[in-house]
């Protein structure tokens, strides 16, 4: 195992346990925390605490496409032929493109996303139902391993029958 690689996975591994971890501190602690704040500290509170938050997430979100997308190329050859744990993890990236979404529109200042910002309470809890589906998923192609033999590419349960 090269260096990099090993770098590559502790950057993946703890942005994910910070973001994820953040998330849900901000979503099950300081939301129903602040719930009991004036207005006006509530007010304060959160646009203290969202213009830290978010260097956190964009900072995070690169890290995760640059240390993903690194691991996954490294990772695939071991997996060709290997179908389901590329439906695995082609799902997980799919899911972790939905939480980069809601996280940064849950930090952002776009007009358009708004709505979303109205429903922070809800919208934090769907991001983190997501990241913990996506730790699932990452936790098993993890402990599943390499398969010992990847099927064969194509259709090779057909017999190749003679032409004449």
């Amino acid at each position: 195992m090269e260096i990099l690689d090993i770098v590559s996975r502790i950057v993946h591994v703890g942005t994910a346990i910070t973001l994820v971890g953040g998330s849900v501190f901000t979503a099950f602690v300081l939301m129903p925390s602040a719930k009991e704040l004036s207005d006006d500290a509530h007010a304060q509170l959160a646009g203290s605490v969202t213009s830290r938050w978010k260097r956190f997430v964009h900072l995070g979100v690169l890290l995760f496409l640059v240390s993903g997308f690194y691991n996954y190329f490294r990772a695939m050859p071991a997996h060709q032929g290997d179908s389901l744990y590329h439906a695995l993890v082609g799902t997980k990236m799919l899911l972790a493109l939905a939480v980069f979404f809601l996280a940064a529109a849950l930090v952002g200042r776009s007009a358009k996303l708004q709505p979303i910002r109205d429903k922070k309470s809800t919208w934090i809890k769907v991001l983190v139902l997501l990241a913990a589906i996506i730790v699932a998923i990452s936790g098993f192609v993890k402990v599943r391993g390499v398969p010992d033999s990847a099927p064969p590419v194509g259709n090779a349960t057909e017999p190749i029958s003679d032409v004449g």
